[in-house]
């Protein structure tokens, strides 16, 4: 199996920066795509930023230009560059990662136990 250690959350002003980290580790044979999803109160969880692994990023309209994704693939760790934070980003954000596991030919999804990001006005 996988686990998902996420760290990086908290108490962050409006128009301030944050950065938050996610490292997978087990019984990984590779890493496919690495994704942040978030979830604010009363609402969905929606994708975030995704990179895949051979590098290619997507994100929500809401955070262009402001949050950057990355990963370490010799960690099994990706980032979440957020900068320019609103009280609108205030959310739980979750790590996703779709992983290839030993013994198995499949692909799995797996999630973090999520981190608390609040922007204050």
């Amino acid at each position: 199996q996988v686990q998902l250690v996420e760290s990086g959350g908290g108490l962050v002003q409006a128009g301030g920066s944050r950065r938050l980290s996610c490292s997978a580790s087990g019984s990984i044979l590779s890493i496919d795509a690495m994704g942040w999803y978030r979830q604010a109160p009363g609402k969905q969880r929606e994708l975030v930023a995704r990179i895949t692994s051979g590098g290619s990023t997507n994100y929500a309209d809401s955070v262009k230009g402001r949050f950057t994704i990355s990963r370490d693939n010799a960690k099994n760790t990706v980032y979440l560059q957020m900068n320019s934070l609103k009280p609108e980003d205030t959310a739980v954000y979750y790590c996703n990662v779709v992983a290839r596991v030993l013994a198995s030919t499949r692909r799995y999804v797996y999630w973090g136990q999520g981190t608390e990001v609040t922007v204050s006005s």
